[in-house]
């Protein structure tokens, strides 16, 4: 009989609350198959079998328990019997595989109630390979979409009567206990309110240097680095050089002193399914675009998956936060503990500017910098913004460390 016990989070964690079980009590598993999911108020982790067999659980969802105790148990004699069978099913698995690869596709009849019907080629072959037809196809229908009345609408120019009644709506409330972490999240956001000296300063940029260079070379890049080129790279990589020229901005109070590290370790607020994550890239100072987005993906992918670790959402010093991804316009992003600034990237829309005295429309996104007025004066806090702009706006300067290339060609 194998106990499978709750592993620390982290220092200073004493308890979890398991979230989800991914198994039911009895069901037999296999070796390192992820069977639970718990959370504590600064991480989610799942627990793994450590080896195949039935299971017996020994704590419910929404249990709080302590660091060290036993979520399970696992009958490990069980686990031959589930090797065994395996084989079988897969075998079984196989046949209809083969069988489905020797089957030719032949043309499917249809009632004639459906007989005018259109069919595009693409469906029409899936149903010929699947042996379906139209009949087979509308019966499977166990609904109607908005896209599909939208189509008739659009088709015939009117809808059926009988579908313009609204649906009755049944008054509930949906209530849920919140988790740990969303708990732990709440009571950081209040502190920061109340905390700290919080102003944010905005400004615009016009992406249209960026975005050709996306679009020019994207192709090349994804072959060359295996990943494609976005735009948290080139303002993560615009970051560092800031946080260089402003030091101010990449510092953090610590009781009566001002500590600034002399390296940039950058966080991404990345939404999951459990709420909002912040990954930290170390040493952005040092990484190409391609390494920025490489490591990014990696550890968003590791946070919506609930698989990363403690270690690697701490440390950071500061934070960038994209709110464009959902539409948003404009924003005054709240500050990260213990860091100082966080910058925020929003929507790019296109809208008319002055460029050398003529209207021009560009792509243009606002970018809001949030930081604690005891720590970083305005004048850094602007000059931070406005360096920002200037490499986005002109990213060959990302080269030169922000310097303007002309300059240091003729020494000047």
């Amino acid at each position: 009989m194998l106990e499978i016990k709750i592993p620390s989070p982290g220092e200073s964690i004493s308890e979890v609350e398991i979230a989800n079980w991914f198994v039911a009590d009895g069901d037999i598993v296999e070796k390192e198959q992820e069977i639970a999911e718990i959370e504590s108020d600064k991480a989610t982790l799942t627990l793994v079998a450590d080896e195949g067999g039935k299971i017996s659980i020994k704590a419910n969802e929404g249990d709080t328990v302590a660091v060290g105790s036993v979520a399970c148990t696992i009958d490990t004699s069980f686990a031959s019997t589930a090797a065994s069978s395996s084989p079988k099913a897969e075998a079984k698995e196989e046949a209809p595989k083969q069988e489905a690869k020797t089957t030719e596709a032949t043309p499917i009849k249809s009632s004639d109630e459906f007989k005018d019907v259109k069919i595009s080629p693409v469906a029409k072959k899936l149903m010929e390979e699947n042996q379906l037809s139209v009949d087979d196809v509308i019966a499977g229908l166990h609904r109607l979409s908005k896209k599909d009345i939208e189509q008739v609408i659009e088709n015939k120019g009117q809808a059926p009567a009988a579908l313009a009644q609204p649906e009755p709506v049944e008054r509930n409330i949906d209530r849920k206990k919140m988790s740990n972490l969303r708990k732990k999240l709440s009571a950081r956001l209040v502190s920061v309110k109340n905390e700290t000296a919080m102003l944010t300063t905005f400004n615009e940029v016009d992406m249209s240097a960026v975005m050709q260079l996306r679009k020019k070379y994207q192709k090349q890049f994804v072959e060359t680095h295996d990943i494609k080129l976005g735009f948290m790279s080139f303002f993560t990589k615009a970051v560092s050089i800031a946080l260089k020229a402003h030091p101010a901005v990449n510092s953090m109070m610590d009781g009566d002193e001002i500590i600034t590290p002399n390296y940039m370790d950058v966080a991404m607020a990345v939404q999951t399914p459990k709420g909002l994550m912040v990954p930290v890239i170390r040493d952005t100072q040092n990484l190409s675009l391609a390494d920025i987005e490489r490591e990014l993906m990696r550890l968003a992918n590791k946070a919506r998956s609930s698989k990363i670790s403690l270690d690697e959402m701490t440390g950071g010093t500061f934070t960038i936060t994209n709110g464009g991804v959902f539409g948003s316009l404009l924003s005054t992003p709240i500050i990260n503990p213990p860091q100082s600034g966080i910058l925020g990237m929003h929507n790019i829309v296109e809208r008319p500017i002055a460029v050398n005295g003529k209207v021009e429309i560009r792509p243009m996104m606002y970018i809001a910098l949030s930081y604690d007025h005891r720590v970083i004066d305005g004048k850094d806090s602007v000059g931070f913004l406005v360096k920002i702009k200037e490499l986005i706006e002109n990213p060959h300067r990302m080269i030169t460390m922000g310097q303007d290339p002309d300059s240091l060609l003729l020494g000047i």
